[in-house]
């Protein structure tokens, strides 16, 4: 059998190793129309600071050596241009490194793979063409920025879009002591987060001195004083000058070849197809950035381009084109990025999802907010860990979780992660045994905890209420319970203090009839003190869910505006 793969990287070279373990005998030819087979696009931002000091520590495969492990004859600086699908040929132009044609020829094929990967968006912005704009996706562009970078006196740089790739590029530009500025479309960065986790990567942004702009569009780019510079000129015309600006606003599916061959789109460009990933033509297989998949939480088609699930379909792929029925069952969207010193995690579910398939929050789904430690709290070193779970009351299933700390945050977004792919409920956290010593965790891991915290909810032990809806609380008495000294530090303006300590032998200074919203520091003696007035006659007791911890964030830079002063 000869099989061609049309793209490496993280889908095409999995599914050519994959291939070769399977089938010693097979006919496989990789062709890539870049230099590189096989490298860490994700580590490319860490390159540019020097992070990864050596270039070289990015490429993982070269040709030649993923030739002598798996015998696959890899033809890079190879564009296949046209597919003939009638005679089962591919057309390929072979160029030099300066982009000159060499050669074009045709090859015969018996199945073929298509792994051709997203690129990054580019809209037609005036001026977007400038000398100074860039994107990064490959190593030929990281060269290009590093050079730049390397050999000019640039001192600012402006990154729009505020996802994965823009949030590292800010932070390394940073560690290159640029004045970095960044600039999102929308109202928070991180999409996968919902709004108020995302004000806790936007407050640590402006603390480590990146000037962040949100709910800003750039209308056009134009020539600075010095033409070296670009202007990044906003719709609210806002105008912002730059050494070097950087785009990260997207990626979109490179799809022109499979749309050329006739196969079946959908309206995102991406390539349809079946469970065992083959597309409308039955000998051509498609995997990675530019297929649609299914939405593992709720069964849509969509398309999510991480690196993991493209490896994964690169390693079932094989199988199936060599007579197999491995079924891919859909991706859920589990990632993790560093924004300096902490770390941002979501999978499955956010809130605003739900929201826009329009699911009500207590009906259709509910939601913890704990605010533990990374570990034991009186070991040295323990931080803050924010977490944000999800659930439905009527199965208990666990929806989706986003967590923000500084340390183990990607240890519990696995666990999480796991979970909701076994189908597993708020139960299911309450039971988990995880590992414990104070220098890793606590007895109770926040995982367990946030179990916890949706039992309570749902037996009815406590009735919370979320920060959103903290915006006018005129027909209830705001309860602070924290201690004094904390109460110093700031409160929520409008709330009355009677620290925890105090409260039972004070319960007769409150109105038993008035409505009371409760909050301490996290929510854990909030909820106790919930408890207490419940049991002590009072009628309308609610826990602010997740305390201050939550509040606070969720309000920075935003109280005018969410009415609360």
């Amino acid at each position: 059998m000869k099989i061609i793969i049309v793209g490496g990287v993280a889908g095409g070279a999995s599914a050519a190793a994959r291939l070769r373990r399977l089938d010693e005998n097979a006919e496989i030819i990789m062709f890539e129309k870049g230099p590189y087979i096989s490298y860490a696009n994700c580590g490319l931002p860490y390159y540019i600071s020097e992070t990864i000091a050596e270039r070289d520590n990015l490429l993982l495969q070269t040709p030649e050596s993923f030739n002598d492990r798996f015998n696959v004859d890899v033809r890079v600086l190879s564009e296949v241009v046209d597919i003939d699908r009638d005679e089962k040929t591919v057309h390929i132009i072979e160029r030099d490194a300066s982009g000159k044609t060499i050669r074009e020829y045709s090859e015969k094929y018996d199945k073929m793979i298509l792994s051709p990967g997203s690129k990054p968006m580019r809209p037609p912005i005036p001026g977007i063409d400038r000398d100074n704009i860039h994107t990064l996706w490959t190593v030929p562009d990281v060269d290009k920025i590093k050079a730049y970078l390397d050999e000019s006196d640039a001192s600012h740089a402006i990154v729009i879009g505020g996802g994965f790739i823009g949030l590292e590029m800010a932070e390394n530009l940073v560690e290159r002591n640029m004045q970095v500025t960044l600039i999102e479309a929308a109202s928070q960065v991180m999409t996968p987060l919902d709004f108020e986790m995302a004000q806790i990567a936007h407050r640590h942004l402006h603390e480590e001195g990146v000037d962040v702009h949100l709910g800003s569009m750039v209308k056009s780019f134009e020539a600075g004083d010095n033409p070296v510079k670009t202007v990044v000129v906003t719709a609210d015309g806002a105008r912002m000058e730059a050494d070097v600006i950087m785009l990260a606003i997207g990626v979109q599916p490179q799809t022109g070849l499979a749309e050329s061959a006739g196969l079946e789109l959908n309206d995102r460009g991406g390539i349809i197809v079946d469970q065992n990933l083959k597309t409308s033509d039955p000998d051509i297989f498609a995997v990675g950035d530019a297929v649609e998949i299914r939405d593992f939480m709720t069964g849509a088609q969509t398309m999510i381009p991480l690196a993991g699930p493209a490896n994964k379909q690169g390693r079932m792929v094989a199988a199936n084109v060599l007579g197999g029925s491995e079924s891919y069952n859909g991706t859920q969207g589990t990632s993790i990025v560093r924004i300096f010193d902490i770390t941002a995690a979501s999978t499955g579910q956010n809130e605003k999802t739900l929201i826009a398939a329009g699911k009500d929050c207590g009906k259709d789904y509910l939601f913890t907010m704990t605010h533990t430690k990374s570990h034991a709290s009186y070991y040295p070193g323990a931080f803050p860990l924010d977490m944000k779970m999800i659930f439905e009351p009527s199965t208990r299933k666990v929806l989706g979780a986003q967590i923000v700390g500084w340390e183990g945050v990607d240890k519990r977004i696995d666990v999480l992660a796991t979970v909701i792919r076994m189908g597993g409920t708020i139960d299911d956290l309450i039971e988990l045994e995880l590992a414990y010593a104070p220098s890793y965790s606590s007895a109770k891991d926040p995982v367990n905890m946030a179990g916890y915290v949706a039992e309570n909810m749902l037996e009815g032990l406590v009735e919370n209420i979320n920060w959103s809806d903290l915006a006018d609380f005129s027909n209830s008495i705001l309860l602070d319970v924290r201690d004094y000294d904390e109460n110093d530090l700031g409160a929520i303006p409008g709330s009355i203090l009677v620290p925890l300590y105090e409260l039972r032998s004070r319960l007769d200074e409150l109105d038993k009839d008035k409505s009371y919203i409760i909050y301490c520091a996290t929510g854990v003696r909030a909820y106790v003190a919930a408890r207490m007035m419940t049991q002590n006659g009072f009628k309308n007791v609610k826990n602010l869910a997740g305390g201050f911890s939550t509040w606070q964030p969720a309000m920075w830079n935003k109280r005018e505006a969410c009415g609360v002063v």
